[in-house]
């Protein structure tokens, strides 16, 4: 076939390359740091053994077909889920609605409406050749962070892509592209972790990621759903943004027959080592509760054909980790037998939209879904002002996008009250259970002794004890414990704990310390301090009750660097590991 004459051979040296060059720069280890001080170095230690976890545990112990394909049905299921969608949401009347038409040259285009779930409103330029015999095949074309916005009006990100839909359109497909959430029409939000505080987000298990999949289902619905389509010869692509949707999609739903996402994944070591996540919105993460690697995403397209597409100079995307995607899903497509239905298409620059990225793309649809091999003599080019384009005069006063997040994963059911004790501790137990296997799934399966170093300093009649230890490796904590001198630690009965957070820290604990000789944590004996630490000696040597602190890790001598975008982009990493 002139598919194969004409890209095999480039593609096979282009990757060869690609896994040298890989190899040379994993020998060479280069981890960034958090940040300058002892705690930003265990930190990034614990990123690095953390991710090489998940690396390890994704794909690699699958060796034969038979146990991937059991696999595949438990790893579909915890994809929808952490998607926050399952339950999988009603597939209700999508009320379709087409408010304009546009004739142009050699295509159609329809300014169509639809919702994906009552009030959530999806817009989108549907693209169909002017002349047409019979069904033709049809492309998902989702989109990137290209918003069009001119004096306040915003007329959605499938106006800058609008040329990939025209080319299909004029080159025998129907296209229909779709704004994404945040960038469309009604605008809604994607960073909600990324620059709002939005932590909730994680507790309820939403991510606007879902939205976008959910919404590229019902597209597939609408495609269907129309006469000039034929269903059964479906495939997406899409840039960026456009090109994690593509793997949602891709990944969760069949009717994808072939796919092109181009610069919308790469490794977990690029995103959580290397800091790449700090450049990405959460449309482009699951919550990762069952942690998975990016690569266990793309092996749920196989054996379908899919192209990876990305440049070798692409920041937000680095080259390194998209190799090892590619080289770890052609694992499976290998065990399917088809690795010519899995390809990298690498070509040269950074993270944009350019001829030689779409051309193969072009060429890769044409191939799986029209069978033609043809050269691509036609440049994709935009005809249409944004004016042109636009779906709503008015937008509707029904929509649910600018506030979606606040319904579209149900909040949890208040609990029962239990009728008696039995039931009140058969339901903790229930909770708990759930717990380990959610919000805590991530904890080490084997837990290691500790291994405690004690220091003991004794100042006016209190002994201090410091107890150093390692929770995980890389996670050095301390505790420490404050008692009157003629303690009998045989005898005591209570203790309070004192979990600190950085004010506490930084406040009352460090006054109390500083009286204690060679403590790193005092701020030096000023009189503020002196007058604390009296007030807690005495409230000790009166109640006989020994105090402990302990500061969890991030906090105290463990602090990590305190500029406030480094303790989201932090935060975001311990969430995108699981």
């Amino acid at each position: 076939m002139a598919l194969k004459s004409h890209l095999r051979p480039f593609l096979w040296l282009t990757v060869f390359t690609l896994l040298l060059a890989t190899t040379a720069s994993q020998a060479a280890d280069p981890r960034k740091v958090i940040g300058p001080s002892e705690a930003d170095q265990n930190l990034s230690d614990y990123f690095y053994h953390q991710t090489m976890q998940v690396a390890d545990s994704s794909l690699k112990k699958i060796k034969d077909l038979e146990t991937w394909k059991k696999k595949r049905v438990t790893y579909r299921k915890q994809l929808f889920e952490m998607l926050g969608l399952s339950p999988l949401p009603a597939r209700t009347d999508l009320k379709p609605e087409i408010t304009g038409t546009i004739e142009s040259e050699g295509f159609i285009v329809e300014k169509i409406t639809f919702q994906s779930r009552p009030g959530l409103y999806v817009t989108g330029n549907l693209y169909r050749p002017l002349k047409q015999e019979g069904k033709v095949p049809a492309i998902l074309y989702v989109c990137g962070h290209g918003g069009v916005k001119k004096n306040g009006i915003i007329y959605g990100n499938k106006v800058h892509y609008q040329h990939h839909g025209e080319w299909f359109a004029r080159n025998g497909y129907v296209c229909l592209t779709i704004d994404t959430l945040q960038l469309g029409e009604i605008a809604g939000l994607h960073h909600g972790t990324h620059r709002e505080g939005m932590w909730e987000w994680l507790s309820r298990g939403y991510t606007p990621a879902g939205v976008e999949a959910w919404n590229c289902i019902r597209a597939l619905d609408y495609l269907q759903s129309r006469p000039e389509v034929d269903g059964d010869k479906l495939g997406v692509t899409g840039r960026s943004g456009g090109g994690a949707y593509s793997w949602w999609i891709a990944a969760l739903d069949e009717r994808i027959k072939a796919a092109v996402p181009v610069a919308g994944i790469t490794s977990m070591k690029n995103h959580v080592i290397d800091g790449v996540i700090e450049g990405h919105c959460d449309c482009m993460f699951m919550v990762n509760t069952y942690q998975w690697d990016y690569a266990q995403v793309a092996a749920l397209v196989a054996p379908r054909p899919l192209l990876i597409s990305n440049t070798d100079k692409d920041g937000i995307f680095p080259l390194d980790g998209v190799v090892d995607v590619y080289r770890d899903t052609m694992q499976i497509y290998e065990l399917y037998g088809v690795p010519q239905n899995l390809g990298l298409q690498i070509t040269e620059g950074p993270h944009k939209d350019t001829q030689e990225l779409r051309v193969h793309a072009f060429r890769w649809f044409n191939h799986f879904l029209k069978g033609d091999d043809s050269l691509i003599e036609m440049a994709a080019k935009p005809f249409h002002t944004p004016e042109e384009l636009k779906v709503f005069q008015t937008l509707p006063e029904d929509q649910k996008n600018a506030k979606i997040q606040e319904s579209f994963v149900k909040l949890a059911d208040s609990a029962p009250i239990p009728a008696d004790t039995q039931e009140w501790e058969q339901q903790t137990e229930r909770w708990k259970q759930q717990l380990l296997q959610k919000s805590f799934r991530a904890w080490p399966e084997k837990v290691n002794a500790i291994k405690p170093e004690v220091k003991t300093i004794t100042k006016d009649g209190l002994v201090l004890q410091t107890i150093s230890f390692d929770s995980q490796k890389h996670v050095p904590l301390d505790l420490f414990v404050v008692l009157p001198a003629d303690s009998d630690a045989t005898k005591i009965e209570k203790i309070n704990l004192v979990i600190l957070n950085q004010s506490d820290w930084e406040g009352d604990f460090k006054h109390i310390v500083s009286f204690f000789p060679g403590m790193q944590a005092g701020n030096g004996a000023s009189a503020e301090s002196k007058k604390r630490f009296q007030e807690f000696r005495k409230q000790i040597l009166e109640s006989g009750v020994p105090i402990a602190y302990f500061a969890p890790r991030g906090i105290g001598l463990s602090e990590w660097n305190q500029n406030e975008r480094k303790q989201v982009q932090i935060r975001r990493r311990f969430y995108l590991l699981g």
